[in-house]
């Protein structure tokens, strides 16, 4: 069976609040069930990639624009 792409994972994290916590907290082990390509992991990464003083609800928001912007139709 093959596994999901940008579509399916732009879908959920738009609407599954959980999902989205769980991609911000740990992108690698969510990222590993999705076929990607190298573009689309690295845009997540580094949109989830950002720490310090930014919080997690600022991390989510930041990653649903990035997959607002490049990926939904």
């Amino acid at each position: 069976m093959d596994r999901p792409g940008i579509r399916e994972l732009v879908g959920r994290a738009m609407i599954d609040r959980q999902f989205l916590a769980n991609l911000v907290r740990d992108p690698a082990t969510i990222l590993a069930d999705y076929d990607l390509s190298a573009e689309e992991r690295k845009a997540i990464m580094q949109a989830v990639g950002r720490t310090g003083t930014v919080s997690d609800w600022d991390r989510a928001r930041a990653l649903q624009n990035v997959m607002m912007k490049r990926w939904a139709t």
